[in-house]
């Protein structure tokens, strides 16, 4: 006889954001509209077509890491550990004294979608002016995407399944979502998951750049990132990470946790369209939205709320908004929608996770952070997107999108914790 599903919730959160290095900051960023977009000051972006990004000002890894481990790490990883600790925090755990039982059913499902780029730049140099001598031991350790998985787990002892989804800018959402399917099928009882970016580098701006991704408003970062603006033209880089505590739900009512939100569905899909460019007509988005509402067990007209994927491209954001009236039809000009890559720009592989955190929030304080730099109407774009200023209203139930290169497509469901 086959056990009914078993129910998620998310306990614990943790976020390092170009708007703030918590989850209360990050929070109260949005609340502010606050632009996280300015000049890079982490190297001399003089020679770049594209000098501005959302970076993680006032970060300082030794603030929150052994020195020696930190060097150890590239930034991506640091970013992963920190957040990883302030959702452990969180979640009202002490890793020391938790009975290596409960470790062992305990999941780190973590990713990133490039990597670390740092130290792949880093060495391909000394590589090349200096010869196999001069190539760090650490290289390969500091580079692999899935690295911050297997260091959280070490740090915590953490033995239960243990790996990284890399699908690009869904990275966050597959990762959320594998852990998500490891609870409700009864695999483990709780898992640290998420997602980690830091691509601010020269070679990584300079890649986006060569593409015609990235914004080129250099005269004007803070209002650079405006999705579904008529005059968006591209995103803007962020770094950043996003950690969520999820168990299942009698296990974390057994220890009277703190249960900020449930996760109850999630859906998946490809465009099958192009490397880069989306669907025009949202095709595959669609099939992704009507999945999650499938596996949630909600109708269209039960969400409130859509964090979108809004990464202020010209073709991404109309084939977004057309996925969305194509599932949720009048009901789309009922619910209240937003970007908020507006204020943090495009986190990459951990923009899934840091906007989960924003829709978990919403759902929590009943508020809906904005879109912000709306200044003039894309008449192709023509849906509540929550423009300038956080909207208060009552949110029971809400999707967070996430979509890759490649045409990978993604959409968590959430809903208010109703105590039953």
């Amino acid at each position: 006889m086959q056990k009914a599903p078993r129910r998620v919730v998310v306990t614990g959160m943790g976020a390092l954001t170009p708007i703030g290095l918590s989850v209360d900051e990050f929070w109260e960023g949005m609340l502010s509209s606050t632009s996280g977009a300015a000049t890079i000051q982490s190297f001399d972006p003089s020679e770049l077509r594209t000098r501005f990004a959302c970076e993680l000002n006032g970060f300082e890894a030794e603030d929150h890491l052994d020195r020696k481990a930190a060097r150890r790490m590239d930034p991506f990883c640091q970013y992963a550990m920190v957040a990883a600790d302030q959702a452990v925090d969180d979640a009202g755990l002490d890793p020391e004294t938790m009975p290596q039982a409960e470790k062992d059913r305990t999941a780190v499902i973590f990713g990133s979608g490039i990597g670390g780029i740092h130290v792949f730049r880093e060495q391909a140099k000394a590589f090349d002016e200096h010869g196999e001598r001069h190539v760090s031991p650490f290289f390969i350790p500091m580079l692999i995407p899935d690295i911050a998985a297997g260091r959280i787990a070490i740090r915590y002892g953490f033995r239960g399944p243990n790996y990284a989804i890399v699908s690009a800018c869904a990275t966050g959402n597959n990762n959320i979502g594998d852990a998500y399917k490891l609870i409700r099928d009864g695999n483990v009882d709780a898992a640290l998951t998420g997602g980690t970016e830091a691509c601010i580098d020269p070679l990584g701006i300079a890649g986006f750049s060569s593409m015609r991704a990235l914004s080129s408003r250099n005269d004007d970062p803070a209002h650079a990132s405006r999705p579904f603006d008529a005059h968006r033209d591209g995103f803007v880089m962020g770094d950043g990470a996003g950690a969520l505590f999820l168990e299942e739900l009698e296990h974390a009512k057994a220890r009277g946790a703190t249960i900020y939100a449930e996760i109850t569905g999630l859906g998946m899909s490809a465009d099958a369209h192009h490397l880069t460019a989306p669907d025009p007509e949202g095709g595959g988005v669609q099939l992704a939205l009507n999945s999650a509402l499938e596996n949630a067990q909600l109708n269209a007209d039960d969400i409130d709320y859509i964090n979108t994927h809004g990464t202020s491209t010209p073709l991404g954001d109309v084939a977004e908004t057309k996925a969305v009236k194509a599932v949720f039809g009048d009901h789309a000009y009922a619910m209240n929608l937003s970007s908020t890559k507006s204020m943090t720009g495009h986190l990459l592989g951990a923009a899934g996770a840091v906007e989960a955190i924003a829709t978990i929030l919403a759902l929590r304080n009943d508020v809906v952070p904005p879109t912000i730099n709306f200044e003039e109407a894309d008449p192709e774009c023509d849906l509540n997107y929550t423009f300038n200023e956080p909207q208060e209203r009552p949110v029971h139930a809400a999707l967070s999108n996430a979509f890759g290169f490649g045409g990978h497509n993604t959409s968590l469901a959430f809903q208010k914790y109703d105590g039953s």
